[in-house]
Order: C-alpha cells, then structure tokens, then sequence
C-alpha cells in the first residue's frame, strides 16, 4: 500500500467511522460504473448501484438470447468493483470476471455471468439473486437492474453508412450503437416505458447523493433517464445529483464531443433534471466557462479535479477506451463534493 493510499485511507476512515456516511446511489453501466463504484466504496458504506439492463454483446447477448434473461454482464462488472481490496475480495473479483477460452460452447462467457443466471433460475427473483451474489463476494454495496425486463436500445444515428453522410438511420442494439461511425442524434428504449425495478427507484428516492455517470454516454448513462418511473424519481428525489463527466470523448458514439455538450445531450434526453455538480478531470476541460455555463443551465455547479491515472489521457486520439479514472483520486473527489456540497455532520 503506498504512503498516499494509507493517508487517504486514515483520512476517510475517520470520517466514515462517525457515523457519517451519506446514502448513495451510482447508475450507468459497464467500465464507467465500476470506475465510480470503486471509488465509491472508498468513501461509503451505504452504496448502492444501479445498471442498465441493454446489453446485446458477448456472452451477456448470447444467454439473453438463448434463456431470454436480462443481460448479466454489466451487473457482474459492477459486483466486482464492490469487491474489497482483501484476497477474499480480489480473488472472487478475479473469478467472476474470468472468461473461458476453448474451441466450445463456453468459449467468452464469463464465469459471473453463468453464476447470476443460475441464482435468477434457482431463486425466480432478480434482486434475490443478486444479493445471494454480494453476499458471496463480500460485496461492499448492493446492485440492481434498472428494469427487470431486458431492453433494446435504439438509435437516430447521422451518418451511419459511411456513403450517405447526412442520411439519419435507426441503429439497433446496444453493441452497433457504441460503435457507430455516425453521429448519433438520440436515444430511446424498446419497450418505450419499461418498468423500473421497485428497489432502485425507492433507493433514489431515499438517497443522500446520485452519482449518474462516467460511462458510455448514449448507451449507459442516458438508458437511465428513459425508464418513466427512474426519471421521475432523479426528478423528485431530495437528494443532491451528481454528473461525473467521461476522461475523452468515445470514438463512435460521443466522437468529438466537448465536455459541455455532453450536457446539452443529457438535457434534451431528460428536459426536466437537474443538477448540482458536475465532475470533470482538470486536464478534459479546454474551456471551462463554456462547460460552468452549460451546468448552469442544468441549475449545477463544476468541479474540476484530477481523478485520472497519471498518463492515462496523454493520448486524447485514443478516446475513453484507454484514459481510466484512478480509483483513490475519484474517491477523494467525491468525499470533496459530498462534503462541501452535501450536509454537515451525520447524514441520518
């Protein structure tokens, strides 16, 4: 452990042992969610994450087609940041994220992905099922889909063949339209008025900070905002809600997106939220006060800190794909904001 993880450590601990701690709820999906979450779990005991349920790729499309379940595989991603840094811990990290490699059936599934479908069979209840998985792990936090019945993502997309530039398509599927060549226009989800799941709109409701984002911006972080019955509850929660703003544009899907429109995006998917921070790395920002105005807007604030790995964001070409949020870094972030932001003294 180095000198600065242990002093982050003391310095948290202290806070957290009070009796402190705020409720939080994070939602997104994939690589995005789990920088937050490993954050997170840093700063809080009482976490809670809620992911998207449109993934179409890899082993989670294949047992969405074949069982007809809800797609597994960013709901795994997210338990394993949950994980705690103890061998227990990185060890069953390591494990559910493992992938078989053969010339087989089971070639590119994931270990954790065929554990969460078997507890949903065994136990007829998505939320069940994944606290069976938390339990097993010593999940630092519990985790929920954001609906319990699985989505197709669809997109307007600008562009998409190549040859007819300015001709705006329909791109379906969460995997085609990350990686898109057009530009995509907006969002929305089939079924167009999913229900939410029960648990994590009274986790929204009931939460001391909302955490939406890092993450692939139309196909993780917006899907939130098109479930009615989540939307309503990030409207009217009481809580205060955060924006945690990507390292780099994404090549496909945000290509050449400016942090400030990133939030213009945002609002016109979900017109009626607001804001109160918005995160962003210090060294993402080129203009600052077009990105301050464009939160302003949302009736939020900027915060501007380094939450990258050294180095990670020195290749800007390389897009989100390679820059990678330091988890000790975010967390100190988030503990800054929900500090000066949030509430003095216990939360409850």
């Amino acid at each position: 452990m180095t000198v600065r993880s242990r002093r982050f450590r003391r310095l948290v601990g202290a806070r957290t042992n009070r009796g402190t701690q705020p409720k939080v709820v994070a939602l997104g999906g994939g690589r995005g969610l789990s920088a937050s979450l490993a954050a997170l779990r840093r700063i809080t005991g009482d976490l809670t994450a809620v992911v998207t349920v449109a993934d179409d790729g890899g082993s989670s499309g294949r047992l969405r087609d074949e069982l007809g379940v809800l797609p597994p595989g960013d709901l795994r991603k997210a338990l394993a940041a949950l994980c705690g840094d103890d061998d227990w811990g990185q060890t069953w990290a390591r494990v559910i994220q493992h992938r078989f490699a053969s010339e087989g059936e089971l070639h590119g599934h994931a270990v954790g992905n065929l554990l969460i479908v078997a507890l949903w069979e065994q136990l007829g209840d998505h939320v069940k099922a994944l606290e069976w998985v938390g339990r097993l792990l010593g999940a630092h936090g519990r985790v929920l889909p954001m609906s319990a019945v699985p989505l197709e993502l669809q997109a307007l997309v600008r562009g998409h063949d190549p040859g007819r530039p300015e001709e705006i398509s329909t791109v379906r599927g969460q995997a085609t339209v990350a990686l898109t060549p057009g530009e995509v226009q907006s969002v929305h989800l089939v079924p167009n008025d999913p229900p939410a799941v029960p648990e994590a709109v009274s986790a929204v409701l009931d939460a001391d900070w909302v955490v939406l984002g890092p993450g692939s911006w139309f196909s993780s972080v917006i899907p939130h905002l098109l479930v009615p019955e989540l939307l309503e509850a990030l409207i009217e929660t009481k809580a205060r809600r955060v924006l945690s703003l990507n390292l780099a544009p994404q090549p496909g899907e945000t290509d050449g997106f400016s942090p400030q429109r990133h939030l213009e995006v945002l609002a016109r998917h979900a017109p009626k939220l607001a804001l109160d921070v918005v995160l962003a790395d210090e060294a993402a920002v080129p203009d600052r006060d077009t990105l301050r105005e464009a939160a302003a807007r949302l009736g939020g604030t900027v915060e501007l800190a380094p939450v990258a790995v050294p180095g990670s964001c020195s290749q800007p070409e390389a897009g989100e794909g390679l820059a990678r949020h330091d988890p000790e870094l975010l967390a100190a972030a988030y503990d800054r904001i929900f500090r000066m932001h949030g509430r003095i003294g216990p939360w409850r």
